[in-house]
């Protein structure tokens, strides 16, 4: 059992307690780990990979999964680690994120071991009278204990009362589907533990509560999100989350062995052929082995000692001749690649040498460009395009 303990536990930030999961183990029967998401986006990104992971090796141990999808509270919005109010999403909007959610979430997930239950089932069920007695279970000083809450008290920020619900409706959660272990990232850790306390108010047994680290983006600063853009898809084509993964620094590295592929970083690895390791192998676990291969040999063709020619790269509408290269290289990084650059921002890239056609640096801004098909444009040290 001492195994199952330190696996389990492994790579996680905060254990309530290791002492209580021993209990819970010896009971000798399948525990129901819990795990809630509000899906208010569709795909899954490397970050919600993280508990998912921890939730395949509870599954692996035979023990219960049961992922809550919130879409009841997605509509309220999760206020964690927030300095301003989560805009409300309709039923619809939520429904739908939730189909392609669920769908990406057994990429990781066994599904036939998965229990999926809908808090809407319960909350909008609940008449007003039991909301109140709901709310009677905690106290409003209880409630400004979490620290998003404290901080935007502080700096004159409004709290929204419906904000305040959130953490009392996801402990409620933990309560109707008799969660033994409930596991969240370390931005959830008020909110679970809130689950123990209406736990023991309803004579019930506590659940362990397992958070583990957020994962940092691509900027290796805030966490992994899409809104940001510091992200990598799990559906991501193999050649689009290999180049991602290539971006990241070395500092990141060690986090991402850990959190992504569940390995230790060899420190007598060149940085390098680390990075290409994490890619590939990340590559593998979310589509095969011949994707992940291919994917390292056509950035390697584009970066490497290969041929450019031979990479696959995104193909762009050739311009008519004498385009002005400023506006025609800003339509791209916007149309394929979905970012905004400004005038000054490309022109720094040519100021930098990035900006190449066929391997030849282009040293004036102000200048027309004059393509044809086939030609390759390099934008900067991850995106290059062909011309079409």
């Amino acid at each position: 059992m001492s195994d199952q303990i330190t696996q389990l536990c492994q790579d996680t930030e905060h254990v309530h307690s290791r002492e209580e999961l021993a209990e819970k183990l010896k009971l000798g029967r399948p525990l129901r780990i819990k795990l809630g998401v509000d899906p208010t986006a569709p795909d899954i990104h490397l970050g919600h990979a993280v508990p998912l992971r921890k939730l395949r090796q509870f599954q692996d141990l035979g023990h219960q999964v049961v992922l809550i999808i919130g879409d009841f509270t997605a509509m309220i919005g999760d206020p964690s680690g927030r300095s301003v109010t989560r805009p409300p999403l309709t039923h619809e909007e939520v429904m739908a994120n939730a189909k392609t959610f669920t769908d990406q979430a057994f990429l990781i997930i066994d599904k036939e071991k998965t229990e999926v239950v809908y808090n809407g089932d319960w909350f909008s069920k609940m008449p007003f009278q039991e909301v109140i007695k709901l709310n009677a279970k905690v106290t409003m000083q209880q409630m400004l204990q979490r620290e998003d809450f404290k901080k935007r008290v502080a700096e004159g920020q409004e709290v929204r009362l419906h904000e305040i619900q959130y953490p009392i409706m996801q402990g409620w959660d933990s309560v109707v589907i008799n969660s033994d272990v409930e596991i969240g990232g370390t931005d959830q850790l008020f909110n679970v533990l809130v689950g123990r306390d209406l736990q023991k108010g309803e004579g019930m047994p506590a659940q362990v509560v397992l958070t583990l680290p957020l994962l940092e983006g691509l900027d290796g600063n805030k966490k992994m999100s899409k809104s940001l853009g510091n992200y990598v898809g799990l559906t991501e084509a193999p050649s689009e989350m290999f180049g991602k993964l290539m971006s990241i620094s070395d500092q990141l590295m060690p986090r991402y062995y850990r959190l992504v592929i569940g390995e230790d970083f060899d420190t007598e690895r060149h940085p390098m052929e680390a990075k290409k390791h994490l890619a590939q192998r990340t590559v593998e676990i979310y589509h095969d082995t011949e994707a992940a291969s291919e994917a390292r040999a056509n950035f390697e063709n584009k970066f490497g000692k290969g041929k450019v020619e031979d990479a696959e790269l995104p193909e762009v509408p050739c311009p008519p001749a004498e385009t002005p290269m400023l506006s025609y290289i800003s339509q791209i990084y916007a149309d394929t690649f979905h970012q905004e650059r400004s005038n000054g921002d490309i022109r720094r890239l040519v100021q930098q040498g990035s900006i190449q056609i066929n391997g030849e640096k282009q040293s004036d801004p102000k200048a027309a460009l004059t393509l044809k098909t086939g030609d390759v444009l390099k934008l900067d040290k991850k995106r290059l395009v062909r011309i079409g």
